[in-house]
């Protein structure tokens, strides 16, 4: 008996060492086929106490084989999406990875994270060439791209979608879903790069059009900016063709009269410059600023009205839709309008009449082109602008020179002039409530005030 427990014990201690030995030269080769080279994009795998710095290029090599992707079915992998569902599809051949609920999360388009109640993608590897689909509720999208030691550039192409589809994959977030109708078709060509998550979309809409939000009773709403400024001025509208009017639509929507209520020039814009400015300020490890918008005047009057500032895309989103819809039942006018009498001027002043009133002691329509701009300049960030003028006697130079020199139609010879005039022009203000008195900071100054 005791021979014969001898020979098993001496069996499962040569079992358990040939496995240890076993699973050492799987680890070690696989550490050795992972590892990744200087300069390679690269990523850290972690089981318990055990780490491992592995190139992402040959994980995803691994991972789409077929024999070891048998081997990931029916697991889930903890990702900054989410929990990722695992699965092999043998008929395809192809990685199958799905999370419910998913979240993106970009600076490029603000601090708050788009939600998704689920997405799925499958993967088909072909040498080093990738290709599969993404789905999320109705909408559909292919991918494609080639797999380098240092990174992979992705193709993605969403076909023509109805926008009420897309819309529908944020009806949890966005109320307004629910009760408005939504017509036209989407469809966009995104590329992709990572490691650095560059991000470049080319959007295309068509047809778009939304009914059912009420933004024709907008027509009659009045503003309460103008409470406390006497009454002659309360009952003065700024004109359309006013200095000011022109000076804020150089300062925050120069495409006003050529656009839907969207502009996607813009968009594309916008996300280029956040994620250029972003990825500079971490190289120099400096935190990130507010990104920069591409709200049309339209988008800044349903922000102003109905979705407040949060800085979120499905803010925008929704602010999409209420500008669509005010382009038709309102028009280029009456937006133009309730932007100037709601617009925020810093700490408690709002609209174009008490703007003109608190800070000049005048009219809007009779500030000069040097003092329409000036407020026109502030309209990017008015609390921050509002605080510098009082604090400085000057606001940013060089976003009023901007502004300047978009404000159309001054002839170019006026509009030299007063790029000339405007730093060495100070308005004093020392109160919120009383006139401002202007200076100048170089008797060469041949400004009128």
């Amino acid at each position: 008996m005791r021979t014969w427990l001898g020979a098993a014990a001496r069996v499962l201690l040569i079992t358990v060492v040939l496995a240890m030995l076993g699973l050492g030269a799987l680890l070690f080769t696989a550490r050795a086929l992972l590892r990744p080279a200087p300069g390679d994009w690269a990523t850290t795998l972690r089981a318990g106490p055990v780490s491992l710095d592995v190139g992402v290029a040959a994980l995803v090599q691994w991972g789409s084989t077929p024999w070891i992707a048998r081997q990931l079915h029916g697991r889930t992998l903890p990702t900054r999406l989410g929990e990722v569902q695992l699965s092999w599809i043998e008929a395809s051949q192809q990685l199958s990875l799905r999370c419910q609920p998913c979240t993106l999360r970009s600076s490029s388009w603000g601090g708050e994270p788009i939600r998704l109640q689920e997405a799925r993608m499958t993967v088909r590897r072909n040498a080093t060439e990738l290709r599969g689909t993404l789905h999320s509720g109705a909408v559909n999208a292919t991918w494609r791209g080639n797999l380098r030691p240092t990174g992979i550039t992705l193709h993605i192409e969403v076909p023509d979608t109805p926008v009420a589809d897309g819309y529908a994959l944020f009806a949890s977030a966005i109320p307004e879903v629910a009760t408005a109708q939504i017509d036209g078709t989407f469809s966009l060509k995104a590329t992709l790069d990572l490691p650095s998550k560059t991000l470049t979309v080319r959007p295309r809409i068509s047809g778009m059009a939304v009914q059912g939000l009420g933004t024709e009773a907008w027509a009659q709403a009045q503003s309460q900016c103008n409470r406390s400024l006497p009454v002659a001025m309360t009952r003065a509208n700024v004109r359309a063709d006013s200095l000011l009017a022109r000076a804020v639509l150089a300062a925050e929507d120069q495409r006003f009269y050529e656009h839907p209520g969207y502009d996607l020039v813009e968009m594309g814009k916008a996300l280029r410059s956040n994620q250029v400015e972003d990825a500079t300020l971490q190289v120099l490890g400096r935190a990130a600023r507010p990104p920069r918008g591409a709200s049309t005047l339209s988008q800044q009057v349903a922000k102003l009205l109905v979705t407040g500032g949060e800085r979120s895309p499905v803010r925008k989103l929704r602010e999409l839709l209420y500008a669509v819809e005010m382009e038709q039942t309102l028009g280029k006018a009456r937006i133009l309008r309730l932007y100037l009498d709601h617009a925020p001027w810093g700490a408690t002043v709002c609209g174009a009449q008490a703007a003109a009133h608190t800070y000049f002691g005048k009219r809007a329509d009779q500030l000069t082109a040097a003092q329409a701009v000036w407020l026109a300049a502030m309209l990017h960030n008015p609390a921050l602008e509002a605080q510098r003028w009082k604090a400085r006697g000057s606001i940013n130079l060089e976003r009023a020179q901007w502004v300047a020199a978009g404000l159309r139609p001054l002839p170019k010879r006026e509009r030299a002039a007063l790029l000339e005039e405007l730093p060495l022009l100070v308005w004093a203000q020392s109160s919120p409530k009383i006139p401002a008195t202007p200076l100048r900071t170089s008797s060469t100054s041949s400004g009128s005030m």
